[in-house]
Order: C-alpha cells, then sequence, then structure tokens
C-alpha cells in the first residue's frame, strides 16, 4: 500500500494535490482519524498552506501545528524527527485526541512543515505507523522542495527577460519620461505590485515621485515628495534598499499616500555611484509581503534598469552630439562658402552701379534722356537687395541649425502629447487627454500617422469655432470592432456651439 500511494505521489506534477494526497495516505494507512499537514513560509514562523484530512472548518482554523518549543532550530527537529503523546486533551485548536504523532517535513536540516496524526481508535501509535510516517514525510519534503526550486527558477528567468527587455527598450531610443515609464511599468508587472513609481531627487534635499505605473486610477502619487531628513530618505540617498512590512503603520513613511499601500520595496537606481533615482514597487494592504527572494532578484533588476538607463541617456548624449557636429558642420560651410560668396557678389553690383551712375554724371544726360541710366540704376539695385535678403536668410538659417534641436517622442502616446501642448499656444488652454488600454503596442507607424492627421485636424477645426475654452482627447485601444479585431478609437470633443448649437464631437475608429 505504500509503495503503490508513493507512486501515485510521483506522478502528480500539482503540489497542492500531492500534498493533499500524502495527508489522506497517511491517515488511511495508519487508520488516523484526523491528519494534517502545514507547509511554513520560508521566511516567516507561520503556517503558509494547510492540507487536512477528517476535520470541519472549525478545526482547521484554529489548528496549531507548530512545535511548542522549537528553541532547538532544525537540529533538535531533526534529533526527536518523531513525536507521539498518549493524551486525552486536544492539541491547541485541534480535535480531540487520544494519541498524537508529528513528523516535520525537511530538506537536508531546512524545515518546509509538519505532517500530523490524531486519534488512532484501534490503539497507539506503532513503530510501523512512525515509519510510514517519517517515510510520507520525506516525500512530501520532496514536492515541496522541487516545487520551490520549479518556482524561484521561473521567477529568476521572468525577471531575467524582463530586466533584458527593458534595456532593448531603452536602447533602441526613448526619452528621459518615456524611459522612466518603461522601468516602472515592467518593474511592477514583475513584482506582481499595485504600483511602479519612480523618484528622483529635488532640489531641496528631498525625493519627489516622478513617474508612477499602477492598475487603477494614479492621482495623487506624482509630485508627491519625501521631505529632507527623513529616515527612509537617509537610506536611500546613501544607496540602501528600504523593504517595509505595511507602509500605512510604518513610521519612517511619511507621504500622504502611505496610507493606500502595505508591504513595499524601495530600490536605489545608481550605476557607478551615481545615484538615479529610486524604484518602489508598494502593494496594497493585506497583500503577501515580499519574500527574499523577491527582494533579491528586485534589486538586481533595479542595478540592471539603472545601468540601462546611463547607457541609453549616454546613447541619446552621443547622438546628439553627433547632430551638434554636422550642424556645425553645415553651419561652417554655408559660412565660408556661400555668404561669402554672395558678400563677394553684393560688393562687385555695388560697385557697377556706382561705376554706372558717375559715368552717367559726366556725360550727357540730354542725349539719353536718363531712361537708360535708371533702367540700370533700378536692376543692379533690385540685384543688390535680393542678395542681402538672401545673405540674410541663410544667416537665419545658420543661426537655427546651432539651436538645440526640440526632442521628437519616438512613442505614439508621446506624439499625441505633442500635438495636443502645440495646439494649446493656439487655443489658449491645454487640451485634456486620456488613454485607454496598451496604445504604444497595438498603435502601428500607419495607423499613428492616420489618427495623428485626424487629431490635427479636429484641433485645428475647434481652434476655428467661436466659444471653444475646453477640449477633451481620447485615444482608446480597446475597441473591438465587428469583426472581431481589436481596434483603436480617437474621440475629440469640444465646449463649442456646431451648426445645431449642440457641443461637438468627432470620432475615429481604425482597425490596430
Amino acid at each position: 500500500m505504500l509503495l503503490e500511494a508513493l507512486l501515485d505521489v510521483g506522478s502528480d506534477l500539482e503540489l497542492g494535490s500531492t500534498l493533499q494526497q500524502i495527508v489522506d495516505t497517511s491517515t488511511a494507512l495508519t487508520g488516523a482519524r484526523h491528519g494534517a499537514l502545514g507547509v511554513l513560509d520560508p521566511d516567516r514562523d507561520r503556517v503558509e498552506e494547510l492540507y487536512t484530512a477528517g476535520m470541519t472548518e472549525a478545526e482547521r482554523q484554529h489548528l496549531d501545528l507548530l512545535p511548542d518549543d522549537s528553541s532547538g532550530g532544525p537540529a533538535a527537529l531533526v534529533e526527536a524527527a518523531l513525536v507521539e503523546e498518549d493524551r486525552q486533551e486536544r492539541p491547541p485548536g485541534g480535535p480531540p485526541a487520544r494519541g498524537f504523532l508529528r513528523a516535520p517535513i525537511l530538506v537536508h536540516t531546512e524545515v518546509f512543515g509538519h505532517l500530523c496524526l490524531a486519534e488512532k481508535p484501534s490503539g497507539p501509535f506503532s513503530d510501523t505507523d512512525r515509519a510510514l510516517l517519517r517515510v510520507l514525510a520525506a516525500q512530501a519534503g520532496i514536492a515541496i522542495g522541487n516545487a520551490r526550486l520549479y518556482g524561484t527558477a521561473r521567477q529568476r528567468e521572468r525577471w531575467i527577460a524582463g530586466a533584458a527587455a527593458v534595456t532593448t527598450a531603452l536602447l533602441t531610443g526613448t526619452d528621459a519620461a518615456d524611459a522612466l515609464m518603461t522601468v516602472a511599468e515592467r518593474a511592477r508587472v514583475l513584482a506582481g505590485a499595485s504600483a511602479g513609481v519612480i523618484l528622483q531627487p529635488t532640489e531641496e534635499g528631498g525625493m519627489e515621485i516622478v513617474t508612477a505605473s499602477t492598475l487603477d486610477d494614479p492621482a495623487g502619487i506624482v509630485g508627491t515628495v519625501i521631505e529632507p531628513g527623513s529616515a527612509v530618505l537617509v537610506q536611500l540617498l546613501g544607496g540602501e534598499p528600504v523593504f517595509v512590512e505595511d507602509s500605512a503603520t510604518d513610521p519612517r513613511m511619511t507621504t500622504g499616500v502611505r496610507s493606500r499601500f502595505g508591504p513595499s520595496m524601495m530600490l536605489p537606481l545608481q550605476s557607478g555611484g551615481r545615484l538615479i533615482g529610486t524604484l518602489a514597487l508598494p502593494r496594497r494592504r493585506g497583500e503577501r509581503p515580499y519574500t527574499e527572494m523577491d527582494r533579491l532578484l528586485a534589486t538586481q533588476f533595479a542595478s540592471q534598469a539603472a545601468l540601462a538607463l546611463v547607457l541609453a541617456d549616454a546613447q541619446a548624449d552621443r547622438e546628439q552630439l553627433a547632430v551638434y557636429e554636422d550642424r556645425d558642420r553645415i553651419a561652417r560651410d554655408l559660412h565660408d562658402l556661400v555668404v561669402q560668396r554672395l558678400f563677394a557678389t553684393e560688393m562687385m553690383l555695388e560697385s557697377t552701379r556706382r561705376r554706372a551712375a558717375s559715368e552717367e554724371a559726366g556725360g550727357s544726360e540730354a542725349e539719353t534722356g536718363g531712361s537708360v541710366e535708371t533702367q540700370t540704376d533700378e536692376l543692379l539695385g533690385r540685384a543688390v537687395d535680393e542678395l542681402d535678403s538672401t545673405i540674410q536668410e541663410v544667416r537665419t538659417a545658420i543661426f537655427a541649425l546651432q539651436q538645440p534641436p526640440a526632442g521628437a517622442p519616438s512613442t505614439f502616446r508621446g506624439r499625441v502629447l505633442r500635438e495636443t501642448g502645440g495646439a494649446a499656444a493656439l487655443l489658449g488652454f491645454p487640451p485634456s487627454v486620456r488613454f485607454a488600454g496598451a496604445v504604444d503596442a497595438l498603435v502601428d507607424e500607419e495607423t499613428g500617422r492616420q489618427l495623428l492627421a485626424a487629431l490635427r485636424g479636429a484641433l485645428a477645426a475647434a481652434h476655428r469655432r467661436p466659444g471653444v475654452s475646453a477640449i477633451e482627447v481620447e485615444v482608446d485601444a480597446t475597441v473591438r470592432l465587428p469583426d472581431g479585431r481589436t481596434g483603436v478609437r480617437l474621440v475629440v470633443a469640444d465646449d463649442g456651439r456646431g451648426e445645431d448649437g449642440r457641443p461637438t464631437t468627432v470620432t475615429w475608429q481604425t482597425p490596430a
């Protein structure tokens, strides 16, 4: 029966059903009425998961499987691997038990949990029962250990892939705001956090939240400041990570948004001794705390992300420097070649005009009637004026080439914000913009050009309409088209009055 049970346990790849089968098998083989298997949290002295047989829900809720005295640590548990107590009283919170048998679930010297049996109707537990329980506890330890090793490997694989994706995204070219959002959003997903937040140092010596990626409304998060002198800030500025069990109650947390969150990690983004900012990954109150493995992987991700940010910044500087050098070369060529030649031509024409005027003054004006001289003078004057205007225009172009280029957003979201920001100068107020869905991922280049053209037309039309004081722009990438494909919808609504006297709303919808 034991061999059959072990074969059944070994053939099941799902940990929960495997452990439940071990409890059921141990009670069946020993004849015990009650069985329980508690899996310990790897980082805390508490039962993380509980599997039982022959118990009511009330008994499950109050069951205490931890040893009464664990001061001896794992070595003591190994030495006294099995404990039997013939007693009439029940274990704390558990069912009435005439006999109680417990075996620690071990892998090497690490305690993963406890397997317990209680109340054998046929009499006290025998040596055979002890041997069976030892074998089944060992099998449970192997199953739990393998499951945790597999889970850790998968978790590490996800974080490594996430760090690589962030590095690739940053080095393909993006502006500073998009780069920080990329880091915050990827870290939030990997950590299972409710928010991914980037803080950067302020001139006053504090830290301000400049980017926030959240599952719900981020209102009130961006712009929040950690004041200088706070305990958590001292650690962060010193390059030390901060781990918080409950943000709402931890005295080190002083921001106004701390009441929203529970467990949190705050990880410095630093590379080569340079502190770029801080990556914060808070979870909601009541959610599970971060494990030691979570903290280790997130810290490694933060180091990799900081290096990627530095490299992306350096690459952007190199590209901008190349643009400046090319502009300097063009400006130098324009000045040395074009302007010099134009100026020489102007001088030559001016000299010709003066000489012609001088010769004409010495001749007989009566013979020519002044017509030839006047025409020549007008022609040369116009040529000189044209050349002078050309010189001024070229000089203006040279000056423009020497100015820093405006950063062109690389994402569709950034281009929409640039269009609305540019329209604000003409409208006299900034349009309100809202995005829904993964806009940057779903809108391709061609669709983006069409939507941007439609957006420009709608903003221009709104500018021409009288009485417009507010414009709302919405880009929704979660639309389902009638044929089942995913689409994107652009809606531009203003409070101006159309021909029918109602507010104007313009809508475009296209496949993504």
